[in-house]
């Protein structure tokens, strides 16, 4: 309970760090050429910083190779994998919040998992490349949460220009606004091409997470706890690093057994 404490700490102070810009005009200082770890709109008017997906797609539709946004991807993904989905995310953490709300919920089957590769193989890369716009951005949740609201509450002679694709946006947000309150981070785990490129590195982060197969039972409490719905007691499969895991440690925090800990590939566990 206490880590989970934490890490919603971290990700309210990961929100108002990429978001600190109390201004109704964009800003378009230093930060502006810097990613953040995590998707975050930089059309929101309060976004100090940019988004990663939108900045490599930014360059693919230059027919420019994205250098610098890669190896700031790969950086990330090689130290954590999708850690920063389950602690620094402002979009994941918002699902998170969502799904807090008392209702029926519903169970996500495994197979819709692999659309999020499709959309990064083909929407965010092949599809921009080919038509040089950045065909996500256009369609992102996130983006329309974080950019289109602020920005029509901000120059309100913006909104004499809502078109056919101001209510498509608005249409995908209530979709995932929805989706969000019945399925744990469904945007996370079907959409986001964010997710789908770190997640190909979760397997071999300097980070990883451990479990002892001398002090797990099977109880299958961290199965019951995991938001993306990983069998984490399935030792042989080592499934706890698995390309879905967004490391947000709750698995950890849930174990009786103690049975979940912090591997480095260079240190010692913790």
């Amino acid at each position: 309970m206490k880590n989970q404490l934490t890490r919603y700490v971290i990700q309210v102070a990961a929100f108002f760090v990429a978001n600190n810009h109390f201004h109704k005009h964009f800003y378009q200082g230093p930060f502006k050429k810097v990613c953040f770890p995590g998707l975050n709109c930089y059309a929101c008017p309060l976004a100090r910083f940019s988004c990663p997906v939108g900045s490599l797609q930014h360059f693919i539709a230059l027919r420019q190779f994205p250098f610098y946004v890669l190896g700031f991807l790969g950086f990330i993904g090689i130290l954590g994998g999708r850690f920063i989905c389950g602690f620094l995310c402002p979009f994941g953490f918002f699902q998170e919040l969502l799904y807090k709300l008392r209702t029926f919920k519903i169970k996500l089957p495994k197979i819709f998992s692999y659309f999020k590769y499709i959309v990064l193989f083909f929407l965010t890369i092949i599809g921009v490349y080919i038509t040089g716009e950045t065909l996500f951005c256009k369609i992102c949740p996130a983006g329309t949460i974080g950019g289109g609201i602020p920005q029509l509450a901000f120059e309100p002679e913006l909104r004499d220009l809502i078109g056919p694709h101001f209510y498509m946006k608005y249409a995908g947000l209530l979709l995932t606004v929805i989706f969000s309150i019945l399925i744990e981070r469904p945007f996370c785990r079907v959409i986001c091409p964010l997710g789908a490129l770190l997640g190909l590195l979760n397997k071999i982060t300097i980070f990883q997470l451990k479990i002892d197969p001398d002090k797990c039972n099977g109880c299958k409490i961290c199965y019951k706890v995991c938001p993306i719905d990983i069998k984490v007691y399935e030792i042989d499969k080592n499934s706890i690093n698995s390309m879905e895991c967004i490391k947000c440690l709750r698995c950890k925090s849930a174990c009786p057994q103690n049975a979940i800990s912090i591997s480095s590939r260079i240190g010692k566990n913790n």
